[in-house]
């Protein structure tokens, strides 16, 4: 039995991760290898796809060596255009996931979740964001991002990287305060302060009752807390000093 953490199932996860990688390596080829990234300031498409072909490279090692890799192949060979560098790691990172059940115990650098489950979660979300950067910076009108994918995109940002991985960072807020965020049926509340920073689900009242909220609909919400919409994309109500500590906040978590 898949363990479930968020609103998408293990599944479409997996087949979604499928297709976006594909695309993603589509897009790149399609376009000028060293056209800049408007999203990812001083990455051009080759060094963009260089990146996500690394991720999925040290996401194979941490599975295949049950912890993170000392080492992995963070680019291509002499022989090796980049192209193919990405496509031979996108292609073992999904054949390796979707040979284990997503519950089967893997090496994560999330202790809440040392599942397989994880890895294909958390590279959808790396390679879905990653292909709105190649298409914006290939001039191509890209199709809007699912919005059940996106939903579940909201709820692993912020419960991943606003409530684990700012800490790791050794980041916090200068204000303590709520806000609570609202998308796709879905709500949540991070809480930020000098000494706090912490993210989880909460029902519709809860994230009303916040010092401020933030909603819209699920693909504007999750590209605005990965720093790829502008602060318009979303509704915020209530004030927008804390939503923009939050913005801020997983800018510096998710670059």
């Amino acid at each position: 039995m898949s363990r479930e953490l968020g609103p998408v199932d293990h599944g479409r996860l997996l087949e979604a991760l499928e297709i976006e990688a594909r695309v993603l390596g589509e897009v790149a080829h399609a376009a000028s290898a060293e056209a800049p990234v408007p999203t990812a300031p001083g990455w051009t498409v080759s060094e963009l796809l260089r990146h996500v072909g690394s991720v999925y490279g040290v996401t194979l090692g941490w599975l295949r060596e049950g912890r993170k890799p000392a080492q992995w192949q963070r680019g291509p060979r002499q022989d090796e255009t980049v192209a193919d560098y990405y496509a031979v790691a996108r292609d073992a990172l999904v054949a390796e996931l979707a040979a284990h059940d997503p519950a089967d115990h893997a090496a994560t650098w999330w202790p809440a979740d040392p599942t397989y489950g994880f890895w294909r979660r958390r590279t959808l979300h790396e390679t879905l964001v990653h292909r709105v950067d190649a298409e914006r910076a290939a001039g191509t009108v890209h199709p809007a991002v699912p919005a059940d994918l996106a939903t579940d995109g909201v709820d692993e940002v912020l419960t991943l990287y606003f409530g684990h991985r700012l800490a790791l960072m050794g980041l916090a807020g200068t204000r303590l305060g709520t806000v609570g965020v609202q998308t796709g049926g879905h709500s949540w509340i991070a809480r930020a302060g000098p000494d706090r920073m912490e993210a989880w689900r909460c029902s519709p009242e809860e994230a009303e009752a916040a010092d401020e909220l933030v909603s819209g609909e699920p693909a504007n919400v999750y590209l605005w807390l990965w720093g790829r919409a502008a602060p318009t994309a979303v509704i915020s109500t209530g004030g927008h000093d804390l939503a923009a500590q939050l913005w801020a906040l997983l800018r510096l978590a998710t670059r």
